[in-house]
């Protein structure tokens, strides 16, 4: 499939630097194919669910994954950037480096040099194997709960590119750019669907009689990455680890068996769903590493509804949302969008899309 049908224009003062205050504010855009569309707001969702749905979150935590380094060789050194996007070991760590050119199998990198972290600012690693892309293992010299110590004394918020282009991280982002059900540490980019709920949504979600779930997913540095082909059948997703628990599993089931709707918050949630489902759409315990890449024409088992927020032109994600609700349908959604002073991308609003019945996709 051409990956320009997944092309639109986007202003960039539509692009959210901040997230609403408060988190429920945030507009919603309801999109049920072949109907109007609803502009409401994050905090009708209690009234846009029936009772008996199920909702289920990524309760994955963000770490900081960003990291500033120098590369040593012998005499030579050079400043790089790390994005740490999938833990492989105990002391290894999957990551973009930027300017990849800058470095090669077998160099040190010192990361946090200045002083002001524990070990004497010292978290180093060895580039044990370069990839394409700027990807490259590092094997570190710290291991398990004292490498994730060093993590948090030197790593930064690894705000997305279009966010951290136009301004630093600062300490607004430590909860800002984390959900308030966050559980799991692993991630490096936020389950921004998440991002807009509030305890006071999730009681007035409890008084509805709306039941909630969770997984965990360890969304990738990967998620941010441009699909650079002409076809989606040459992209490459990058994978990341998930977990699906027995009693999760077990809740769905009894949900769909039952008639009940199932909501995905967020795609990540959605792409883990799909990757542990049956061909029934059953679910059961489920881990390990996920690279599922869904394109119009996929069929959906596992959810119903999906709430996700505003997506980058030709993204991976966009195609996902365009697979569930219809290319058309979210074409003709994000122009609405973007003609109604919509906000996008992590800080951005939000949109509940109902899935289509299934077609080919348009």
């Amino acid at each position: 499939m051409r990956v320009d049908l997944f092309d639109f224009e986007l202003p960039e003062e539509r692009i959210a630097l901040r997230p609403a205050e408060p988190r429920d504010s945030a507009q919603m855009l309801v999109v049920r194919p072949g109907e109007a569309l609803e502009d409401r707001h994050v905090g009708d969702l209690p009234q846009l669910l029936q009772p008996g749905d199920l909702l289920v979150f990524n309760d994955t935590k963000v770490i900081p994954a960003q990291l500033k380094g120098i590369r040593r060789r012998g005499e030579a050194a050079a400043h790089v950037d790390a994005t740490l996007h999938m833990r492989t070991g105990p002391d290894r760590w999957l990551a973009f480096v930027r300017p990849g050119k800058r470095v090669a199998a077998g160099d040190r990198i010192h990361f946090g040099h200045d002083g002001s972290s524990c070990f004497l600012g010292a978290l180093d690693a060895t580039v044990l194997e370069k990839g394409e892309g700027g990807e490259v293992l590092l094997g570190f010299d710290l291991s398990g709960p004292v490498l994730d110590e060093a993590l948090h004394s030197v790593g930064h918020i690894p705000l997305p590119p279009y966010i951290a282009s136009k301004r630093p991280d600062d300490a607004r982002d430590l909860a800002d750019y984390q959900t308030v059900y966050a559980r799991e540490e692993g991630a490096v980019a936020a389950p921004t669907a998440g991002l807009h709920f509030t305890p006071a949504l999730f009681d007035a979600l409890d008084k509805r009689g709306i039941e909630r779930h969770f997984v965990t997913l360890h969304v990738g540095a990967g998620t941010f990455l441009p699909v650079k082909v002409d076809d989606t059948a040459d992209h490459k997703m990058h994978a990341e680890i998930g977990h699906v628990s027995e009693e999760t599993a077990d809740a769905i089931n009894k949900a769909r068996k039952e008639g009940r709707r199932i909501v995905a918050v967020g795609t990540t949630s959605l792409r883990l769903l799909e990757s542990a489902a049956s061909e029934d759409g059953r679910l059961a315990a489920w881990s390990g590493p996920t690279d599922i890449f869904i394109t119009p024409g996929y069929r959906f088992r596992a959810a119903d509804v999906l709430m996700t927020n505003f997506h980058l032109p030709r993204s991976t994600l966009f195609m996902l949302v365009s697979a569930f609700a219809g290319t058309d349908t979210m074409r003709a959604a994000y122009a609405h969008a973007i003609e109604n002073r919509y906000r996008f991308y992590s800080y951005g609003d939000s949109s509940l899309l109902f899935r289509m019945e299934e077609s080919d996709g348009r």
